[in-house]
C-alpha cells in the first residue's frame, strides 16, 4: 500500500476503526522494517481492507473502489495482458478516449505509472484498491498461473511438447519468478490448498484443458488461463517426474504419490493417471499429514451414537463394519476409532488399498495383488504377529470376510469397511458373499452407515422457514417443529456456496439378541431394518434432520445425500 503519514493512524483513531493499543504496535512495527502502516495493520486482523479503503482514499484524495463489486468488461482484459496486470498488481476498470483506469494498491507510484502507460500506450488514471482484493480480481479475471502460462509462451511459444527440467518439488509455495511448468503447477496445488480441496481433476476434452477442484464433496471448475490446453503434455509429465512415474508411458493408468511442503503444512499428495482419446487425465488426491489425529467427537456424532461407539471399541472381540459409498469418510471413521483405542499395551495391525495417512504406534501394510499380498493373505500374516486389533481396509470377497470373522471369534477386535447403501443391507451382501448367517450373528457387534453432508457457512447461515416441497419429508415434522431451518445464503469466506465444511451423518445399527435371532433366520434387509427402528435407530435422513434442526447444515443438502434411502422408502 502506500507509504503514510501519520494522520492515517490518527484518522483510523477518529472513527474508531482501531485502539491506540493496536496502533502503537503497528507504529512500533514499521519502526523495525519500514513496512507500511496500512498493510500491517490488515495484517494483523486489526481492520479489513474494506473499512481501511475509505479512510485511505480521504487522507490520499484519491477515489477507491471496492474491486469485488466491480464487474469488467472481457473484452478489456483480453486487450490487457496478464504479464503486465501480474507484475505491476493492478485491475483494469474501465476504457475510455485513450484513458485506461485502473485499481492499484499504490496509487502515488508515480514511475510504475508511466512505465504502464508507456508500455501500454494509454493515459492511466488510478484508483485505490486493496491488495487482498486485487489478488482475487487477477485470479477471477486472468485464472490462476495466467502470468506464467503468457510468459512461457512468450519464451517457448504454444508446443504441448515443452521441456521439463526434471527438478523435485518440495515447497511448493516457493514461487519463483521464473516462468516454468513447475511454477504454474505449484500454483494449481497452492490454490487448491487454500481452497480446501481433497481432489485435484486435471481433464482433457477435444478442444479445451479443464481443471477442477472437489471442495465439500462438490465440483468446482477452477478459472486457468484458455492458452493452457497447449501444455496439457508438459503439466501431466511434470506431475509425473514429481510422482516418480514413467513420462514415456502415455497408455497405461499409472499410480503415484508425492509428499509437498505448504508453508507448516506437509501435503500427502495421491495421483491417479488414466489414458483418455484426447490424452492423459490426472486426479492429484490432497491428505494433510498435519492435521490427522481426528477424536471421535470431531466426526459429527450426537450424543447417543458417540456412547455406543466409544463402548463398543472397547470389547475385546467381534467386528465393527463401517458402510458407505466411496468419499463418504469411512476411512476417517475407522482412523478415529483406531486413535482413540491405540495405546502402548495394545497390538494395532491395519491392511489398506491405499495407506492414506501414517497412523503412529500402529503397524500399517500396503496391500499389493501383483505380488499377491491381497486383504486375505495380508490377514492371514497378521496374525502370527499376536495383534490384539485389526483393521482390514475393506472386505470384498468371501475369502477375507471368511478370515475376518474367524479372527473376531478367536478374540481379536476387526475393524473394516463394505460397500453397501444402509446398515441393514450390510448382513444380506455378506451373505451374498457366501458368508453363513450363523457366523455372521455370531461376530458383528456393530455396523454403521455414513454419509458426508456440507455444513451450512458459520459466517453467512440464517434461519428460513421449511419449504413446502419438504413439509412431507417423513420423519421432519417432529424434529422441525417451529418450522424453521438453517441455509447459507453465500458470502466470500464459503466463496457464495453457503456451505463451508462437512460433517457426518450416521446409522447406527448395534446387533442385539434380537436381530441375532433375524440374522440366523436369514430374514431380508428390510426387516433387520425395521427391527433397528424399533429398538430406537435412526436413519441417515433422520440423523441429518437432526443436525438442521441443531443448525448444521440444510434440509436440501440431507436429501441430496440420501437419495437412495427416500427411494427405498
Amino acid at each position: 500500500m502506500l507509504s503514510q503519514s501519520p494522520p492515517l493512524g490518527k484518522l483510523l483513531l477518529e472513527k474508531g476503526l482501531i485502539s491506540q493499543e493496536a496502533l502503537d504496535r503497528a507504529l512500533a512495527e514499521q519502526e523495525k522494517n519500514g513496512e507500511l502502516l496500512g498493510r500491517i495493520l490488515v495484517r494483523g486482523g486489526v481492520i479489513s481492507e474494506d473499512d481501511l479503503l475509505p479512510v485511505l482514499s480521504a487522507q490520499l484524495g484519491i477515489p477507491y473502489v471496492m474491486i469485488k463489486r466491480e464487474r469488467v468488461d472481457p473484452k478489456l482484459i483480453e486487450k490487457v495482458p496478464a504479464k503486465y496486470t501480474h507484475h505491476y498488481r493492478f485491475i483494469p476498470l474501465n476504457l475510455e478516449d485513450g484513458t485506461l483506469s485502473i485499481a492499484t494498491a499504490d496509487p502515488l507510484d508515480l514511475q510504475s505509472l508511466d512505465d504502464l502507460s508507456l508500455f501500454l500506450g494509454l493515459k492511466i488514471k488510478p484508483f485505490l484498491g486493496g491488495e487482498k482484493g486485487i489478488e482475487e480480481g487477477l485470479k477471477r479475471y486472468y485464472g490462476i498461473g495466467a502470468e506464467t502460462v503468457e510468459k512461457i509462451i512468450g519464451q517457448e511459444g504454444a508446443s504441448s511438447d515443452l521441456a521439463l527440467p526434471e527438478i523435485a518439488t518440495e515447497d511448493i509455495e516457493d514461487l519463483a519468478q521464473d516462468a516454468s511448468i513447475i511454477k504454474f503447477v505449484n500454483q494449481i496445488l497452492l490454490e487448491a490448498f487454500r481452497e480446501r480441496a481433497t481432489d485435484i481433476h486435471i481433464e482433457p476434452f477435444q478442444d479445451e484443458l479443464r481443471i477442477r477442484y472437489r471442495i465439500d464433496g462438490i465440483l468446482y471448475d477452477a478459472n486457468v488461463p484458455p492458452n493452457i490446453k497447449y501444455f496439457h503434455r508438459a503439466i501431466v509429465s511434470r506431475i509425473k517426474i514429481m510422482a516418480n512415474l514413467n513420462i514415456a508411458e502415455r497408455r497405461l493408468p499409472q499410480d503415484g504419490r508425492v509428499k509437498v511442503k505448504v508453508g507448516q503444512a506437509q501435503l500427502d499428495l495421491r495421483i491417479s493417471i488414466l489414458p483418455t482419446p484426447f490424452g492423459e487425465t490426472v486426479d492429484i488426491r490432497l491428505l494433510s499429514t498435519s492435521n490427522i489425529l481426528l477424536g471421535l467427537r470431531k466426526l459429527g456424532l450426537l450424543d447417543k451414537d458417540l456412547s455406543i461407539l466409544e463402548s463398543v471399541i472397547k470389547r475385546p472381540h467381534g467386528i465393527i463394519l463401517v458402510t458407505g459409498p466411496t468419499g463418504s469418510g469411512k476411512t476417517t471413521t475407522l482412523y478415529s476409532c483406531l486413535s482413540k483405542i491405540n495405546k502402548s499395551e495394545r497390538k494395532i495391525i491395519t491392511i489398506e488399498d491405499p495407506i492414506e495417512y501414517q497412523l503412529r504406534g500402529i503397524t500399517q501394510i500396503q496391500v499389493l495383488p501383483k505380488i499377491g499380498l491381497t486383504f486375505a493373505q495380508g490377514l492371514r500374516s497378521m496374525l502370527r504377529h499376536d495383534p490384539d486389533i485389526m483393521m482390514v481396509g475393506e472386505i470384498r470377497d468371501f475369502e477375507t470376510a471368511e478370515i475376518a470373522i474367524q479372527v473376531a471369534l478367536t478374540g481379536h477386535l476387526v475393524f473394516s469397511t463394505v460397500h453397501t447403501n444402509d446398515a441393514g443391507s450390510t448382513v444380506t451382501r455378506l451373505i451374498d458373499m457366501g458368508v453363513e448367517p450363523y457366523l455372521i450373528s455370531s461376530s458383528v457387534e456393530l455396523i454403521i452407515a455414513q454419509r458426508l453432508v456440507r455444513l451450512c457457512c458459520p459466517y453467512c447461515k440464517e434461519e428460513v422457514v421449511i419449504g413446502e416441497e419438504f413439509i412431507k419429508e417423513p420423519g421432519i415434522e417432529p424434529l422441525l417443529k417451529k418450522g424453521v431451518a438453517w441455509e447459507g445464503r453465500g458470502c466470500e469466506r464459503c466463496k457464495f456456496t453457503g456451505y463451508r465444511g462437512r460433517t457426518g451423518i450416521y446409522e447406527f445399527l448395534v446387533v442385539t439378541d434380537p436381530i441375532r435371532d433375524l440374522i440366523l433366520r436369514g430374514v431380508p434387509a428390510n426387516k433387520i431394518k425395521e427391527e433397528a427402528l424399533a429398538q430406537g435407530m435412526r436413519t441417515l435422513r433422520l440423523d441429518g434432520f437432526e443436525k438442521v434442526r441443531l443448525g448444521l447444515t440444510a434440509i436440501s443438502e440431507v436429501i441430496r445425500v440420501t437419495q437412495q434411502e427416500r427411494a427405498e422408502g
